[in-house]
């Protein structure tokens, strides 16, 4: 070899550091995959809990239940109010196209239908009756009424679990 031809060549060095723009393919995977991971982690923590809506409903029928104890609690006042609990859970739970349109016998089956057997008969007529301005019970019936009427509303509420 001829000493003077590598005497012109250019001394060793290393090649530049590579720059972390742009990323590699793997790296644009895990945030993908992050971002997929936060958002699914947003809707999970954002949606509706029917758990949630239940609880609420049955602390507010304990209270009903607690309220109707009280002798100068109405009956129609009582039947109101469980009425439109339940009403506004039906809603919540299975859909306003479901629910919005019962009303009389259609409302007390779709109760029955989905837990709130204590409603059936002539029981679930007498707390429509009550609650849309009937007069009330009979002293006697007042307070089986009452029960069985707070029994298919914690029925239904819990035939959710």
């Amino acid at each position: 070899m001829n000493e003077s031809w590598l005497s012109q060549l250019a001394p060793d060095h290393a090649p530049p550091p590579l720059g972390w723009w742009p990323l590699a393919p793997g790296w644009w995977g895990v945030i993908a995959a992050l971002l997929m991971a936060l958002a699914a982690g947003i809707w999970w923590w954002r949606r509706p809990s029917f758990r949630r809506w239940q609880r609420t409903a049955l602390r507010e029928l304990a209270q009903l239940q607690s309220a109707s104890t009280r002798e100068t609690t109405v009956d129609a006042t009582i039947a109101r109010d469980v009425q439109q609990l339940l009403r506004r859970y039906a809603v919540v739970r299975y859909g306003r196209e479901t629910v919005a349109a019962l009303n009389g016998d259609a409302w007390i089956a779709f109760v029955v239908n989905h837990g709130g057997t204590d409603w059936a008969g002539d029981t679930g007529r007498r707390l429509l009756h009550c609650a849309y301005g009937g007069k009330a019970l009979a002293q006697g019936d007042a307070a089986t009424d009452r029960q069985r009427w707070l029994g298919g509303a914690r029925a239904f509420l819990k035939a959710g679990r």
